[in-house]
């Protein structure tokens, strides 16, 4: 994996270099918002700076897991370390919950228990507009390469997550400046947990597709199958596997049986040939293999199942 930029500009560069771009923004703001939290007494601004926290530590295991995938295939792990991206995004998930779970009882114990203490709206305000302006550019740094990494969307989903609050929050700052209303900082905070939660799901559950080796959203053997089925000298196919390693890298597998005359008069490489290309074009499957055999091997096979 090369770090440097491309032509295309910033936001194409190296995962780890985006990512790395991400946690300096993610870490600088959350001091910032750890200080104006307690100058203003703000538990939206704790909570944001909790996640920011938060977030920054799940960006370290990111880019460490980055670095891990990018580590060449041996004869111990064939596959390479791909799925290492899959760990970093589960990781992250489980923050996520676990953060909003504590975001939302410390909200509702602020609304049932209001402290005494005034929060400063107008200092609250310039912190969350700083968070928000942060968050944004980190957003659009990750932005591409969140697309083809399961493990950068882990980060960008939690960025993401801090630029809805920090949103929230400068919406409570204004509505304490204007009214006086110091609950509406506790009704952010709470905001900011419920936001959190489903895309925190949403997450594990594609960590969990990824892990349980399912077929990547959106394929469907059966269209596969035939696809495979048309293709010239094809008798039938069986024994059909999709998987993935990560975001991005589906795995094929299936036996095709053949007619048999296709085995001896030297058919059989362009038969091999042709399925491959019909899985790269149409099914943006790039790795895939496949077991041609005859007819008579597949009624064997029945006979002894």
């Amino acid at each position: 994996m090369h770090d440097h930029a491309p032509a295309g500009g910033i936001r194409d560069a190296g995962n780890r270099r985006l990512l790395a771009i991400a946690l300096s923004l993610t870490a600088t703001v959350m001091v910032v918002q750890v200080v104006g939290a307690i100058l203003t007494g703000s538990l939206a601004l704790l909570a944001d700076a909790a996640h920011m926290f938060t977030d920054a530590a799940a960006l370290v295991v990111a880019l460490i897991a980055t670095a891990i995938a990018a580590r060449p295939a041996d004869d111990r792990r064939t596959f390479g370390y791909q799925r290492a991206e899959v760990l970093g995004a589960l990781v992250n998930g489980v923050v996520l919950i676990v953060l909003s779970l504590w975001v939302a009882f410390e909200a509702v114990q602020r609304l049932l228990t209001p402290a005494e203490a005034e929060v400063q709206g107008g200092l609250m305000l310039v912190v969350a507009v700083v968070g928000l302006l942060a968050n944004a550019v980190s957003m659009w740094l990750l932005g591409r390469a969140q697309k083809r990494s399961i493990n950068v969307r882990g980060a960008y989903l939690e960025v993401l997550g801090d630029l809805i609050g920090s949103a929230a929050v400068i919406v409570a700052a204004i509505v304490i400046v204007t009214t006086g209303f110091v609950q509406a900082d506790a009704i952010a905070s709470l905001f900011i947990a419920v936001m959190i939660v489903p895309r925190a799901i949403g997450l594990l559950r594609e960590v969990m597709v990824v892990l349980t080796e399912s077929a990547p959203t959106g394929v469907h053997v059966a269209e596969i199958r035939k696809h495979l089925r048309e293709a010239d000298g094809v008798v039938d196919v069986h024994d059909v596997h999709v998987w993935q390693l990560t975001r991005g890298a589906p795995v094929f597998s299936a036996h095709v049986v053949v007619e048999e005359a296709a085995l001896t008069d030297g058919r059989a490489s362009r038969i091999l040939a042709s399925l491959q290309t019909c899985l790269a074009d149409h099914f943006d499957v790039e790795h895939s293999t496949f077991q041609l055999e005859p007819a008579g091997h597949v009624e064997h096979d029945a006979q002894h199942a």
